[in-house]
């Protein structure tokens, strides 16, 4: 059977709204289409005319699984607009809080939303049945995550300690120190999700992906470096504009991003690994190649050990970071307000987030615009499923779902929709 329709009109459980249609005809795939149409909830627009030492809480809000990456990119723009650059103990703090946020956010996508596909499961509850200790090793990662991102950050979820220039208040040695036992079993986690993942069962599917991600001098990017690609590009955030643009299509409420001249391109931990696999630290490079992984990764099915690989380079980067931790003069650095335009960019659990802001001489936000990891990376979702599908027409309908599925799961929870489906509808032509 060649001709079918696949449509989905609400996807459950998800950070949003979308549904997914898929159109074959002879064998062809006339369409792939995922259609975000959840309210706009006008994050830009609620930011104008407000002091830019709001943006950081403001901007938290869009997302409750990566608050700090928002914060992070808020608070670099109004930085570079204030032409402010932090002393390097607010810097390393800063690695330190984004450690708590992947390890916390690949643990949740790794075994409870991500795990379930390979192993042939409904859902994580299904899958604990079998396989409880999986689970509990993920639960027992995340709350690793959870602990480190209140320890600095103020709160789990939606931290209250960031602030442009720094922090509110610096934590206390003792109270990082007391955090490492739970850090060296949350890596010893890790280490065992490495090798657990790249023992799945993957599809053979390779794509020509360009990889966009941040690049630094000698860190594995969280927050700092130039955005750089697989295919030449190397420019400072700042430039971010004259090279990527945004673009609506009816059918969505979501903008979808594009590089210029050349069109889609991907972004996210497989985009990060390929990139940046030198910046490694020696614990994860050596896992990753024990899983199979080379020094980069094209298989969008892999990338659940590529999360796996980056949980670990995060507990290893904390452990480090608290082994030589000083307590900070001051929390945060003097501002002086002024009128410009600053940029920010840094690596959200699922891939580049950029925040670009124009403040007023009294630090008012005249203009904001925030670009997700979910506007870069949804016509890569569509494009695989284009590719890939063809593959797969042999299928019957709840293995061809399952896969479609899949598909789209592997893009991160965070996207509007990577969870299980509600509802699939099968529409076959004769």
């Amino acid at each position: 059977m060649t001709d079918r329709m696949i449509k989905v009109n609400y996807l459950a459980r998800v950070e949003g709204e979308g549904a997914l249609k898929v159109r074959v005809r002879g064998g062809i795939v006339e369409a792939a289409e995922l259609n975000i149409f959840e309210p706009p909830r006008f994050f830009e627009a609620l930011l104008r005319g407000r002091a830019y030492t709001e943006a950081p809480d403001i901007t938290a809000r869009i997302c409750g699984i990566c608050p700090v990456a928002y914060q992070m990119s808020a608070v670099h723009a109004m930085e570079d607009a204030l032409g402010v650059t932090v002393p390097e103990p607010i810097r390393v703090l800063r690695r330190l809080l984004y450690c708590g946020e992947w390890i916390e956010s690949h643990a949740l996508h790794v075994f409870l939303l991500h795990a379930p596909d390979f192993l042939g499961y409904e859902n994580a509850v299904a899958m604990a049945k079998d396989h409880g200790e999986a689970v509990q090793r993920g639960l027992a990662l995340k709350k690793a995550g959870n602990a480190l991102v209140a320890a600095v950050g103020g709160r789990e979820v939606h931290p209250v300690n960031v602030r442009v220039g720094g922090f509110y208040r610096a934590p206390r040695r003792r109270d990082l120190v007391a955090l490492r036992d739970g850090l060296e079993r949350a890596r010893d986690v890790a280490l065992w999700a490495v090798g657990w993942t790249g023992g799945f069962n993957f599809p053979d599917c390779e794509r020509d992906y360009e990889f966009v991600a941040l690049r630094h001098e000698r860190d594995y990017p969280f927050s700092e470096g130039r955005i750089v690609s697989s295919r030449g590009l190397d420019i400072p955030v700042r430039d971010y504009p004259e090279h990527f643009e945004e673009t609506h299509l009816p059918r969505t409420t979501a903008l979808r991003s594009r590089i210029r001249e050349r069109g889609a391109y991907l972004t996210g931990p497989m985009a990060r690994y390929s990139l940046n696999h030198d910046r490694l630290s020696p614990v994860a490079r050596e896992a990753a190649a024990g899983a199979g992984l080379g020094t980069t990764c094209a298989n969008p099915y892999r990338s659940i050990v590529v999360r796996a690989v980056e949980a670990l380079q995060a507990c290893d980067e904390a452990l480090r970071i608290i082994d030589g931790y000083e307590e900070p003069e001051a929390p945060a650095a003097e501002l002086v307000v002024r009128a410009d335009t600053g940029h920010g960019a840094t690596e959200a659990p699922r891939g580049l987030l950029y925040h670009r802001y124009r403040l007023a001489p009294d630090g008012s936000i005249e203009a904001a615009d925030i670009v997700p990891p979910t506007a870069q990376n949804q016509a890569s979702i569509e494009e695989d499923l284009t590719r890939f599908i063809p593959d797969w027409l042999d299928m019957d309908d709840a293995a061809l779902q399952w896969r479609c599925e899949q598909t789209v799961r592997n893009y991160d929870p965070c996207i509007s929709c990577a969870t299980h489906f509600l509802r699939l509808e099968m529409d076959r032509r004769p």
